[in-house]
């Protein structure tokens, strides 16, 4: 199957796999707290104000694409809400504990760098070090069934390159460019200062040329 999600599914994926890491006992979700974790002021970029029609109806595009669907308490009239993108049984997306912390993250954040995504997923699973989130991405470049996630090109002034996750379409890539530092301003009087140089050089070697024939 192949995932492609809208910003908005992104949004409510993303907080359904949070949730489920981060406070079990409260998932699945209601809609009423899926909604206040869509709306929550941190951890996401950009926020958003969604009312609860709105997320009803990108939960109904979800369940179209199975990979959201509803789930009723015994005993409770309450429809909750679970996904199954990543990390459950009936998933697509086979990944580790690790993968499926990079990819809520981003799906919450957006494009992030090896440093970002390894703070912000302290909450979500564990990283030693800088270079086993760097390990991490790359085998999710590289997988057999296709890529999840992508580096971005540098622009101009960054310092490190950013990754973003693909279950939003492929993106467009570019070689990536290294910062440079900007050329020197142009001298308006340089041009000048060289025409009268090369002005005196021939009259020197016209002196010399007197002399040496006299």
């Amino acid at each position: 199957m192949k995932v492609e999600l809208t910003a908005l599914e992104a949004r409510l994926i993303g907080c359904l796999i949070e949730k489920e890491l981060t406070t079990p006992d409260q998932y699945p979700l209601s809609l009423n707290s899926l909604t206040a974790a869509v709306n929550q002021k941190t951890n996401r970029d950009p926020v958003m104000e969604l009312a609860e029609a709105e997320v009803v109806s990108v939960l109904d595009g979800l369940q179209k694409k199975h990979l959201v669907y509803e789930k009723s308490g015994f005993g409770s009239r309450v429809m909750k809400y679970q996904h199954r993108l990543v990390g459950t049984e009936f998933s697509e997306i086979k990944a580790t504990p690790q993968e499926r912390g990079i990819l809520c993250v981003m799906l919450l954040r957006g494009p992030q760098t090896i440093a970002e995504l390894r703070t912000r997923t302290n909450r979500l699973c564990e990283f030693a070090d800088l270079a086993e989130v760097e390990t991490a991405l790359n085998e999710m470049m590289a997988r057999d069934s296709g890529p999840l996630v992508a580096r971005l090109p540098r622009s101009r002034g960054e310092r490190e390159s950013r990754y973003m996750h693909l279950l939003s379409g492929a993106i467009e890539s570019a070689p990536e460019q290294e910062a440079s530092a900007p050329p020197p301003p142009a001298d308006p009087d340089l041009a000048a200062r060289v025409a009268t140089l090369e002005r005196e050089l021939e009259a020197l070697r016209r002196e010399v040329a007197a002399l040496r024939g006299a």
